[in-house]
């Protein structure tokens, strides 16, 4: 048995609880408390609710979960969350004991951070989506808050709690069942980082890494959302911008070149013409030559 391991007649209970320090409660969302449980046969929470959001893994077992108007059956590798203000319960069942890990947090964006993993008060639930890396990551920050490094327990302890989130996040968001909002969200994502950065040799596989998502993934749900992929929307941001200086500078094609990202003027020239069927040092003469709008 583990240190700090408490024993009731329902449940083994390993816990530790976090005063958050002055970064934490700066911060969109802190962890409060961590632990780790093994149900007994007769073990049942609730009903009840709590102050906090509580999100659960489910490590081996079975069991079932109840909370706003929903029930859900539980199973290895599922995760939930308890919603504060809402009433829930759960139990284990008696011949397939439920083991947990589970952190509680709060914050001023803690459930837009449980909306990016595809959890919301309407969906508390979701199936078979935790693997190795992610039981090791709660295990990791649960050891952390057992022995504690002097002086380095607020920065580490937030670091591990969003890197959770994080890893959870780019589990999640191809798992089935996730709601448009939250794939809206992510695309988002993408789309925005290729508007930051477009001009910086940047790829699609970058985007995705960066949405949190596989290429062809990512490609795919782009082009059913926004009617071009992702290659099309920056080609079309490069040469808007190669527009722009071309109309409103005196740059030379050379210099707008390497400025929208194109490594040389027979690459430029060529994509430059692809969209506008003409090309930069004509569009540029066109420009000084058409008649004034004002």
């Amino acid at each position: 048995m583990r240190n700090n391991v408490q024993e009731d007649h329902h449940e083994e209970l390993e816990l530790y609880l976090f005063t958050p320090g002055e970064l934490e409660a700066a911060s969109p969302a802190h962890p409060l408390r961590i632990g780790h449980n093994r149900a007994k046969p007769n073990y049942h929470i609730g009903p009840r609710t709590t102050i906090y959001y509580y999100l659960m893994f489910v490590i081996e077992g079975r069991g079932r979960f109840e909370q706003n108007g929903g029930t859900y059956d539980l199973r290895a590798n599922d995760i939930f969350c308890l919603f504060p203000g809402m009433t829930h319960e759960y139990a284990t069942d008696p011949e397939h004991r439920l083991q947990k890990l589970f952190i509680a947090f709060d914050g001023p964006m803690a459930a837009q951070l449980l909306q990016r993993i595809g959890l919301t008060a309407e969906q508390p639930h979701q199936s078979g989506v935790l693997n190795d890396q992610l039981v090791r990551r709660m295990w990791n920050i649960l050891n952390a808050a057992s022995s504690p490094e002097p002086g380095s327990a607020e920065l580490g302890r937030l670091a591990g709690f969003l890197q959770l989130f994080h890893e959870l996040e780019r589990i999640t968001t191809t798992a089935p069942g996730i709601d448009q909002p939250f794939i809206q969200d992510w695309l988002e994502q993408g789309m925005h980082f290729m508007k930051v950065h477009y001009t910086e040799g940047i790829t699609v596989a970058q985007a995705a890494e960066h949405a949190g998502v596989e290429r062809t993934h990512f490609t795919r749900r782009f082009h059913q959302t926004y009617g071009i992929t992702p290659i099309q929307y920056l080609q079309q941001l490069k040469i808007d911008k190669a527009k722009e200086l071309l109309r409103d500078t005196s740059y030379t094609l050379t210099e707008i070149a390497q400025t929208v990202g194109y490594p040389d003027m027979f690459t430029f020239s060529k994509a430059f013409k692809k969209l506008t069927e003409t090309t930069p040092k004509q569009y540029r003469l066109r420009q000084q030559t058409a008649p004034s709008q004002e």
